[in-house]
């Protein structure tokens, strides 16, 4: 899918004007066709996977961006939907133990859980999501993974995550080398809502507290109640910290 200056802008919540100083920049991939300028969807994806920011860095660090353009993407992405991730983890829940020696594996064991939940072929889900893979690792690094799909949208009018945890740590291809242990496997119904909750689930992984609570294997309940104590959190530092 090729997306023009807007169609970025609305997805990522800027102004387009802040568009065109990244462009400027060169913070954020694209190409020209006629003058103008074009974003492939996968590359935006990645791009916002790629905001990962390093435990050793600062947040006013965080890879390509100020302190101020990281903050204002942080508070548009999750300020205008709260709770979202609760709401779509309580859609998807949480499958434990799930056996399987390489990535491959645990992906077609975990897609056997949850496709009827999905009412999708079991099959064509598990080519769509190592297709996904084929063309970069979707790891958010410190031993999480997120798969999800690649131009495809869940036809029904909710977002779904659903949280895997392997038998074992299992290798993945995360830059950082590590094994992935908790995999959030992303099924949005639109595009806005698909790199939104990638956002919130980058976010999410750049807190050692989480990353710590995670390496638990927590619960479908307990998780529930330690994401929407977050997202409350987060909620309230938006509301007093920006100004949108």
């Amino acid at each position: 899918m090729d997306l023009k200056i807007k169609d970025v802008a609305q997805l990522l919540n800027v102004s387009e004007t802040t568009i065109r100083r990244w462009l400027k920049e060169g913070i954020i991939p694209a190409y020209r066709i006629k003058h103008q300028y074009r974003f492939s969807r996968i590359e935006i994806e990645n791009w916002v996977m790629s905001r990962k920011m390093n435990h050793s860095v600062r947040k006013e660090k965080m890879i390509g961006l100020n302190t101020q353009d990281a903050e204002k993407i942080l508070a548009n992405q999750m300020g205008t939907h709260a709770f979202s991730l609760y709401r779509a983890i309580h859609k998807g829940g949480v499958i434990e133990n799930v056996e399987g020696d390489t990535k491959t594996e645990v992906i077609q064991n975990a897609v056997s859980n949850m496709a009827k939940n999905l009412s999708l072929d079991v099959d064509v889900l598990t080519e769509l999501l190592l297709d996904r893979e084929s063309l970069m690792p979707t790891s958010l690094n410190h031993g999480v993974g997120v798969p999800h799909t690649r131009d495809f949208l869940l036809q029904k009018p909710y977002d779904v995550v659903t949280v895997v945890y392997p038998q074992k740590p299992i290798e993945y291809g995360a830059l950082d080398g590590q094994k992935v242990h908790t995999m959030f496997f992303l099924f949005a119904c639109e595009d806005k809502r698909h790199l939104h909750l990638l956002a919130k689930l980058a976010h999410l992984t750049r807190s050692e507290d989480s990353l710590q609570f995670l390496m638990k294997r927590p619960d479908q309940n307990s998780l529930l109640d330690y994401i929407k104590s977050w997202e409350t959190q987060i909620r309230h530092t938006e509301e007093k910290t920006f100004s949108i």
